[in-house]
């Protein structure tokens, strides 16, 4: 059974946001009633269920069947539920369903003939990827172009997409507000704004953005915010940009946890240094399919990818310090069965929907239970059944016991774990005397590098920053970059002469101090008492030393003379 609740929003005596129920609706449907129902029944146009059905997709989850209706009637939705649980078609069917096409009566009325009426913000690149290629999917049938809007590949190919004509656009804060901001982006036709995953793009910084990009839409609009989490700073947000807005909570009342009932979760002490050890052994478990192991820096994924390369694993690493090309050569080999362990930092916890990834492995403690809950969540999807693992260190313990007693997972002590414990191996179903490299007779993949790596015309490949800034920067750096390269290269030739003169003035510094330390070194017998190019007024007798069978002789001129020159 699922809940929905219309809410209004108000401000308590302390100032903080509260969402006050005005109504609340059991819905009666069951999950077994939901299963039995196709898109159709909730008045999705016939082109989208088709081309949903040519992919397989025939029925709804509880999420998208509690949506499509309030959605679908123009009213604002917060809709949670847990991750893997569909929320992408619940709001991109009702984006799709509302655009107007081309070849739809209406179309000529817009305002601004071809911009986009529908607006999908996303925080990260891969998610962007992901959402866009499900609207691909259920608008195969359907006349709406996608446009997907996101840094680290080049402006000319979105500037042109735009330029043509779009329906929906998908995109990253980053650059959404740099194409806005030059214009080529015309936000007077949206109909329908969609943030999705918005706790995360407050917790990266992407709020005024966001919020720049939502003012520019018209005001009377219909606004879906879709996320797993609900922490304050995102009501707040609804506040400001929804009106009346509906919360839709779906969950299933025999799965009550925080985490789906779909996920096996195992916690594990163990060492770091004997952590790569154990996540070999982990990947020779029986019926172990695609695997995502998560770290917390881009050097600790880099260097886990390589080291299970080097034992022979189909391994390939994303995170923040490669250029986009990389990240993206590395998911589709990921996706087409090339690689089947994908070593990523949190930057892919959020953008990755396969659904039959079967091991999450957390390689180190998560900094808080919101963490813990995405990236687990890569596993377990579409209803099929997954497996998680998380290493503790000793000093995260306490940590973790907190991240323990908000997601209820009643393990406060990780038992303690190495690479031969026998627990280890009864847990996850792993062949006795399996050793840490997988054999030569299962090296099946063909790896990264069968992979094409495209090129995207990369605004930048690499940067040192990590983390957060890293990921802004590659989406709103890239005029920014072209600027500072432009004020270079006027400085640069503006300053030709000047350094010129700099370099021989450095030369003639250089050779004054060698004329001063001449006399010194001649006096020493082992260096010319002037250097040759030295301007002199005042002839300086050159002396130069000859031997004969060892002996010093003075030539004509006052001179020393040898038979042999030193």
């Amino acid at each position: 059974m699922s809940e929905l609740h219309t809410h209004q929003l108000l401000t308590d005596e302390t100032g903080t946001e509260t969402l006050e129920p005005e109504e609340t609706i059991i819905s009666d449907e069951k999950p077994h009633e939901i299963a039995e129902k196709s898109f159709a029944d909730y008045n999705v146009r016939a082109d989208i269920v088709e081309s949903l059905a040519d992919a397989g997709i025939t029925h709804p989850f509880p999420i998208q069947a509690m949506t499509l209706p309030v959605a679908l009637s123009g009213h604002d939705i917060i809709g949670q539920a847990k991750t893997g649980t569909g929320k992408t078609l619940g709001f991109g069917i009702p984006a799709l369903q509302r655009v107007v096409g081309q070849d739809d009566p209406g179309y000529e009325k817009l305002a601004v003939p071809g911009a986009p009426q529908a607006l999908v913000i996303v925080p990260t690149r891969e998610l962007a990827v992901q959402v866009a290629n499900d609207l691909q999917t259920a608008s195969r049938k359907r006349n709406a172009r996608i446009a997907t809007i996101y840094g680290g590949r080049a402006y000319e190919p979105q500037v042109e997409a735009l330029k043509k004509g779009v329906e929906v656009v998908v995109g990253t804060p980053g650059r959404l507000i740099d194409l806005y901001k030059q214009k080529h982006l015309s936000l007077k036709n949206v109909k329908i704004v969609i943030l999705d995953e918005a706790d995360e793009m407050l917790d990266l910084g992407f709020l005024p953005d966001v919020e720049t990009l939502i003012a520019a839409t018209p005001a009377v609009r219909q606004t879906l915010l879709f996320s797993a989490t609900m922490p304050g700073p995102v009501i707040a947000m609804a506040r400001r940009y929804m009106t009346q807005p509906t919360h839709i909570r779906a969950a299933d009342p025999e799965d009550e946890g925080l985490t789906k009932r779909d996920i096996r979760q195992l916690i594990y002490r163990a060492h770091s240094m004997d952590k790569i050890e154990v996540v070999a052994r982990i990947l020779q478990s029986r019926g172990r399919g695609r695997t995502i192991i998560f770290t917390k820096t881009k050097r600790t994924a880099a260097k886990v990818a390589e080291e299970l390369v080097d034992r022979g694993f189909a391994a390939a690493a994303i995170h923040g310090d490669l250029g986009q090309g990389a990240r993206e050569q590395a998911l589709r080999a990921f996706r087409n069965n090339k690689v089947d362990v994908l070593v990523a930092t949190d930057v892919a916890a959020r953008g990755i929907d396969v659904e039959d990834v079967t091991h999450v492995i957390n390689y180190q403690c998560v900094e808080d239970e919101k963490i813990y809950l995405h990236r687990v969540g890569r596993t377990g999807r579409a209803g099929n059944k997954g497996t998680a693992v998380t290493f503790v260190d000793w000093d995260d313990v306490p940590r973790w016991a907190l991240i323990n007693k908000a997601l209820g997972l009643n393990v406060p002590e990780p038992v303690e774990t190495y690479s031969s414990s026998p627990h280890l191996y009864s847990d996850l179903d792993i062949p006795e005397g399996t050793k840490g490299r997988l054999p030569r007779d299962k090296r099946t993949l063909a790896g990264v590098d069968a992979e094409m790596l495209e090129d995207l015309g990369e605004t930048g490949k690499k940067n040192s920053r990590g983390g957060r800034d890293a990921g802004r920067s590659g989406e709103r750096g890239g005029r920014e970059r072209d600027g500072r390269e432009r004020a270079g290269r006027d400085r640069k030739h503006e300053g030709g002469r000047s350094g010129d003169s700099a370099a021989r003035s450095g030369e003639r510094r250089r050779r004054t101090s060698d004329s001063a330390a001449a006399p010194a070194a001649a006096a020493a017998g082992d260096a010319p008492a002037a250097d040759s190019e030295t301007p002199s007024r005042t002839r300086r007798t050159r002396t130069r030393t000859r031997r004969r069978n060892g002996e010093v002789v003075a030539g004509a001129d006052g001179t020393a003379q040898s038979g042999t020159e030193a």
